[in-house]
Order: C-alpha cells, then sequence, then structure tokens
C-alpha cells in the first residue's frame, strides 16, 4: 500500500479529466450516458480499485482508457500527454505502456490459438524478438504467473478458469507495461481461485513496479488490493478515498449502502443492513440533480435542483453530497 505522504511525492501517472462516453440509441436521438463527466487520476505504482453496481460505467471508464471506446469528450493525460486524438501509430505505439487483464478467461483467450501464440501476439504485434527469443519471453512469463512453461503448446480449452487468467495476466505483461486495465478479473473465478490471482497480481506489482485500475464489484477483494477506492453511480463518482479511509468512514450515502452488503464471515457479529428502495434509473434519462436521490435515503428538495460537485471533505476524501 502507499502511504498518502508518498502520494503527494510521487509522480501522476494518469489522469483523467470530464471524461465522457455516450452511446447512441439505434432508431433516436437519445444517447446513454455510460460515463457523464467523471476526474480521477492514478499515482505510480499505486492501485486505485473502481466500484459500483453493474451498469454503473466503470468498465466502459478502464475501455475508454485504453481506448477500445472512443470517449465522447473529456482528456485522458498518461505521463503529460493526452492520448484522446492521438492517431492509430501513435496510439498502438503507447499500448506497449497501457494493457488490459479482461473479466472473462473463456471469452478473452482465442481458442484456435495455443498458449504460446496467445502469449506472444503482443510480441509479434510490435516486431520485438525473433520466433526463439519470443518463445523464451513467453516462458518467462508462463513461470513469472505460476505456471509450467511446458504448458506453451497446449491451448486454452485444456486449463481451468484461473489458469486461464494466469495466461491473459502472462500476456498483459508480455510487453512491459506501466499501467493495467484489470476488468473484473476475478469476478468469473471461484473464491479460492479469487484470493489466489489476487495475491498473483499483488506479488506482480511489487515486482514490476506495475500501476493498477483494479474494476470490480466484489468490494472485499477491492478492499483487499487497492490503494484507494472510487465509487461510481450512474457514469459519476460519487466517492474517493484511501481504501482504509472509505471502508472505515465512507461519506455518501450510497457508499454507506454498498458496504452494508459485505458479507460479514463471523455469524455473531452484526451489521445494519441499509436496503435501497427502487431500482436503478436509466443512464438515457437519469434523475436531475443528485443522480441517487431516487434511491437515497436522506434525499432532500434540494437534492433534485442541482448535481453535487466532487467535493474534499477531508484530506484526501472526496465525496458528492450535499448532506455529506
Amino acid at each position: 500500500m502507499i502511504s498518502a505522504s508518498i502520494q503527494q511525492k510521487t509522480q501522476r501517472l494518469l489522469e483523467v479529466k470530464d471524461l465522457v462516453k455516450h452511446f447512441p440509441v439505434e432508431d433516436s436521438d437519445d444517447v446513454v450516458r455510460a460515463v457523464d463527466g467523471i476526474s480521477f487520476d492514478i499515482i505510480a505504482g499505486e492501485t486505485l480499485g473502481l466500484v459500483g453496481e453493474s451498469g454503473c460505467g466503470k468498465s466502459t471508464v478502464g475501455r475508454c482508457l485504453l481506448r477500445l471506446h472512443e470517449p465522447t469528450s473529456g482528456e485522458v493525460i498518461f505521463e503529460g500527454r493526452d492520448i484522446i486524438g492521438l492517431h492509430s501509430s501513435e496510439m498502438q505505439a503507447l499500448r506497449r505502456e497501457m494493457q488490459m487483464i479482461f473479466q472473462d478467461p473463456y471469452a478473452s483467450l482465442n481458442p484456435r490459438l495455443n498458449i504460446l501464440s496467445i502469449v506472444s501476439e503482443p510480441l509479434k504485434i510490435h516486431r520485438i524478438g525473433d520466433k526463439k527469443e519470443r518463445r523464451d519471453r513467453v516462458a518467462d512469463l508462463l513461470a513469472k504467473v505460476g505456471l509450467d512453461p511446458r504448458y506453451m503448446d497446449r491451448y486454452a480449452h485444456e486449463f481451468s478458469g484461473g489458469q486461464r487468467q494466469r495466461i491473459g495476466i502472462a500476456r498483459a505483461l508480455a510487453l512491459n507495461p506501466k499501467l493495467i486495465v484489470c476488468d473484473e478479473p476475478v469476478s468469473a473465478l471461484d473464491v479460492s481461485v479469487q484470493a489466489q490471482v489476487v495475491n498473483l497480481l499483488q506479488d506482480l506489482q511489487q515486482e514490476l513496479g506495475l500501476t493498477y485500475l483494479f474494476i470490480s464489484h466484489g468490494l472485499a477483494v477491492v478492499e483487499h488490493i487497492s490503494d484507494r477506492v472510487a465509487v461510481m453511480y450512474l457514469g459519476k463518482i460519487v466517492e474517493i478515498a484511501s481504501a482504509e479511509e472509505l471502508y472505515d468512514e465512507p461519506l455518501h450515502p450510497y457508499t454507506k449502502a454498498l458496504l452494508s452488503a459485505i458479507p460479514i464471515p463471523d455469524p455473531r457479529q452484526k451489521r445494519e443492513r441499509i436496503i435501497l428502495k427502487g431500482d436503478v434509473p436509466t443512464p438515457i434519462d437519469p434523475p436531475s440533480g443528485c443522480r441517487f436521490r431516487t434511491r437515497c435515503p436522506i434525499a432532500i428538495d434540494e437534492c433534485a435542483k442541482a448535481e453535487p460537485e466532487l467535493r474534499e471533505l477531508k484530506p484526501g476524501h472526496f465525496a458528492a453530497c450535499i448532506r455529506a
């Protein structure tokens, strides 16, 4: 974990400013406001967790950072350079520094290719090494993620889910990136395997100096791996703080409701469950003012009049709520 004092002295690797991604609705003038103006930064060497309910836009954020989705507007500044608007050749070169681990290890690996071809594909695209050097590099990567290098001639269907995700991690490491977007990397795995993969990601981060954006709806996993946590609701970030402070003293009512749903392993301990009423509004026509107000247990009339700003309420702790 990175302390606040170290973070202040460390350079930002990534800055996101007013990021917007709207998807057009077929046969309509409406748009889906998947990401609707968010700003945050990621410090080199840290893990920023991004959490929220399914459909809140967190995976879209990760894909926009790598321009797998083209942002509608905003800035994505990587090492001082705005990558929005870069030509395809410039973006391809930059992808060596920014990689992604996908959610589903069954869908993200090509079933027609063996593991050698899958993991070495980034090396081929960027014309790194000859055939022997690429094979040696794949062997090293497989060993680094805990797989036997002799497996490289096998195919994805011959591996378990956890092993497949390790292969996906090896592929993401092939080009020695600085930033890895982890998009729900353990949600499709058994609980016991989840812990193994999370521990592997932490070990690799320490060994290689990696920076992670860790996207997940698994709040317990995010608490374990993250230095800071950002909470999203309906295309907006509603709270950002260090993992320790956010889990101990959440300020936004949505964050409080999310954390109240985390199971406690000790049956003798009780936690007051906050039950949110109603459904998540549609991102095509979100509520006026605060987007959470239609489900918020402490909402007042003023919440409908103006959208709350993400304000620093404590040092390093930001929340978007007029009642916080």
